[in-house]
């Protein structure tokens, strides 16, 4: 016995935009790139690298390009997500299957690709190290700490230094360093209990 509930897709989240979806698809298939699936999803790649996904949501279903931050966008029909936050991602949303057109698909795809064949890429940012006077001279005090301390990868003992540095006070400063002292001789990280 058939079930007549369709097909849940987890690239559809509300299983509303399944026609719309395939035409993105049979668009998409005309390029050069390599449907994988990553995060329960359709994502286009190119010598591995990703560079488009497609999905649907409650109100849109759409395109995001992975390193769409470089793309002209000369008809301003991308989208960040999350302003400020998202440094390359960029959407283009759909409301209609009517909104589709596949030439304008194909020209930003195109684009895309030569884009990833330059290597245009945002190269992530390291954070610069924070030194916490406090905590800096327990460590050149206390040998057996110091060695310790060093056995931390150097984002652990970022967290450990913002920790100490974050504090207003120089009580707390103290009683701060106290209670990591111990974490750090057992080579237990800040954070470690959250991961």
């Amino acid at each position: 016995m058939e079930s007549s509930t369709p097909k849940k897709h987890t690239w559809d989240k509300n299983n509303n935009w399944t026609e719309e979806l395939n035409l993105l698809k049979e668009i998409i298939a005309q390029t050069e790139l390599v449907e994988t699936t990553k995060w329960g999803g359709p994502v286009y790649v190119l010598n591995g690298k990703n560079v488009i996904g497609v999905g649907g949501f409650k109100s849109y279903f759409g395109i995001w390009f992975y390193n769409g931050v470089f793309l002209n966008d000369e008809k301003k029909l991308l989208v960040n997500a999350q302003e400020g936050v998202t440094k390359s991602l960029r959407q283009w949303r759909f409301n209609a299957i009517e909104e589709v057109n596949e030439k304008d698909i194909l020209a930003y795809i195109q684009e895309a690709i030569e884009n990833e064949k330059a290597g245009k890429v945002i190269k992530p940012t390291t954070k610069k190290m924070v030194t916490a006077q406090e905590l800096q001279q327990e460590l050149d005090s206390n040998s057996t700490l110091a060695e310790a301390f060093k056995n931390f990868s150097l984002a652990k003992q970022r967290e450990f230094h913002e920790y100490i540095e974050e504090a207003k006070r120089e009580p707390t400063k103290f009683s701060r360093i106290e209670k990591i002292k111990p974490m750090i001789l057992e080579n237990i990280g800040l954070n470690d209990k959250y991961k």
